[in-house]
């Protein structure tokens, strides 16, 4: 058995910051078209006396456009209502500022691919799949990334302020601690995912500002066993596995236990499909997405990624077949130079002699570059093993937009917003296409999966033959994820030591329930808002209430 070896690509990346539109404190007002020739400044300036407002900003008559502001003391909102009260007024919103995009000083953003003939930059895959325009929305420092490899050079400037923690599953007394990368491949794969944006030096992370795990593993299977449980112990929010078997279906029982492990702990896996254009991917890649279940949007506990090139099609190295979930850029493909076939990332120095680079684990790639400025510390890799980490950071920048998020969520948000030929689906060569940051984030940003909170009140003594409960309920949902409101509260009550039983559902604030002379009731409720989320039971009961037999007791 051999574990995948190293593929070749790279990683190019910048670093704009979340960007959030501010207000201005005015609004901008739509004018129906003036009639019998009235000019639209004319027309603006009466809708702006008749509402009492401040003229400000631009006029732009081509559009029929005022901009106004309310006076001193007066709400932006109460002048809005008066505005779109005015039946010359066709329409009312707030104005923003927008920010620049932030240029990212990462040289990679800028010094030109001399390969690509479109003239775009050493980062054209993080353009490509809009990985600037998720970081306005969503910046990934709130989720951690195991990257489960060889170890990685804890000194390269793109990774030596990233690793939040480290694991030495390698058992050879030659290799060094995890923070020392023999290979070269964990740093290439690991600074894909997460290389330091901002620093001035190289590129930067697909997952911008997430952080690094460092597993270092032998790659036996015990050793990627113990790193997939320690990482998901360690909470890593996404496990990157750039690592795997071409010559074995079945995986050991262990390998599916450890998955499943991760998987039931909330944790989003990734994993490089085979670097050989086989349709059987091995393990731990056909675990995520077993044979047969590619096209099925729910199916499978992770991503198996293949690798595309520069013209958008599968590469010519990659695995494909019913086990491909999605693909990411991995290669240039036909139109690559010798040592210029991949992408660049991170790599150790050449006094290191990482093994990649001197044909200890494969041929001699001649990969180091000097197209980025300072010390000859990165390389042009290409293969799955550098589209996983690309996905990775996608995964990353999904859970932080929305914490909300399940693995299922992540995985799902994953492949529908995937670049694809419009009307597609899957497809055996790139499963639900090319991942598209940008759409996957947007998408996330609409999934309410946050349950509602209740509560429900009683009287503690009661008499008669029923009493009222006052019910109150809240939907809340993560930051820039639309409240869905709840729909319905669900009502239960115990008698004595009986089991609790729903009594109602109601949307209303009080309910008026039956009751027997003598019992001792309790009473809780679980609330269900309008996207099916439904709020968990409560571990005590929210109220107690005493029957007593007679009012004069």
């Amino acid at each position: 058995m051999r574990w995948v070896a190293f593929v070749l690509l790279a990683a190019i990346f910048v670093v704009p910051g979340s960007a959030q539109a501010a207000r201005t404190g005015r609004l901008l007002v739509t004018v129906k078209p003036p009639v019998h020739g009235t000019a639209v400044a004319a027309s603006a300036t009466a809708i702006a006396a008749t509402a009492r407002a401040v003229t400000a900003g631009h006029t732009v008559p081509q559009v029929h456009l005022v901009t106004v502001a309310p006076r001193p003391g007066e709400s932006l909102r109460a002048l809005a209502k008066r505005l779109r009260r005015d039946p010359r007024v066709a329409g009312v919103s707030a104005e923003h500022r927008a920010t620049t995009r932030l240029v990212p000083n990462d040289p990679a953003f800028t010094v030109a691919d001399p390969v690509a003939t479109t003239g775009e930059p050493l980062e054209w895959w993080g353009i490509r799949s809009h990985f600037p325009e998720a970081w306005d929305r969503a910046d990934g420092d709130s989720v951690d990334v195991a990257i489960i490899d060889q170890g990685v050079d804890g000194t390269h400037p793109e990774l030596s302020g990233k690793i939040r923690a480290v694991n030495d599953l390698d058992a050879s007394r030659r290799d060094g601690p995890p923070t020392v990368d023999e290979s070269g491949h964990g740093t290439h794969v690991a600074a894909l995912a997460c290389g330091q944006p901002g620093n001035g030096q190289g590129i930067a992370g697909a997952g911008l500002n997430c952080g690094l795990i460092v597993e270092k593993s032998d790659l036996t299977d015990s050793s990627v066993i113990a790193a997939i449980i320690d990482a998901t112990d360690r909470g890593a929010g996404v496990i990157s596995m750039s690592i795997g078997t071409d010559d074995r279906a079945r995986p050991p029982q262990a390998m599916v236990d450890a998955v499943d492990y991760a998987y039931d702990h909330g944790v989003v896996l990734v994993a490089a499909a085979s670097d050989h254009p086989v349709r059987e991917q091995g393990d731990p890649a056909n675990i995520l997405q077993p044979r047969g279940t590619g096209s099925d949007l729910t199916a499978g506990k992770g991503l198996t990624v293949t690798a595309a090139d520069f013209l958008g099609g599968r590469a010519s190295f990659a695995g494909h077949g019913s086990q491909i979930s999605i693909a990411a850029y991995g290669a240039f493909g036909r139109n690559g130079a010798a040592g210029h076939d991949g992408i660049v990332s991170a790599f150790p120095p050449q006094a290191q002699r990482p093994q990649i680079e001197i044909g200890g684990i494969a041929k001699p790639c001649l990969c180091v570059t000097s197209l980025l400025p300072g010390p000859a510390r990165y390389a042009f890799l290409e293969g799955t093993s550098m589209a996983t980490p690309i996905v990775a950071g996608a995964a990353a920048l999904v859970r932080d937009a929305n914490p909300d998020l399940g693995p299922d969520d992540v995985i799902g948000v994953l492949k529908q917003s995937a670049q694809r030929e419009p009307g597609q689906g899957w497809s055996p060569e790139v499963g639900w296409g090319i991942v598209d940051a940008r759409a996957a984030v947007d998408l996330a940003l609409t999934l309410d999966r946050r349950a509602p909170t209740s509560s429900v009140s009683a009287p503690s003594v009661s008499s008669g033959t029923s009493t009222t409960l006052r019910l109150s309920s809240v939907d809340t949902a993560a930051p820039g994820v639309p409240v869905s409101g709840v729909r319905q509260v669900r009502v239960y009550a115990t008698s004595g030591h009986g089991r609790a039983r729903q009594i109602a559902t109601t949307a209303a604030g009080s309910l008026r329930v039956p009751v027997l002379r003598g019992h001792r009731y309790t009473f809780y409720t679980r609330a269900v808002d309008n996207a099916g989320n439904v709020e968990r039971r409560p571990r005590t009961p929210d109220a107690h209430t005493r029957v007593v037999r007679d009012q004069a007791r």
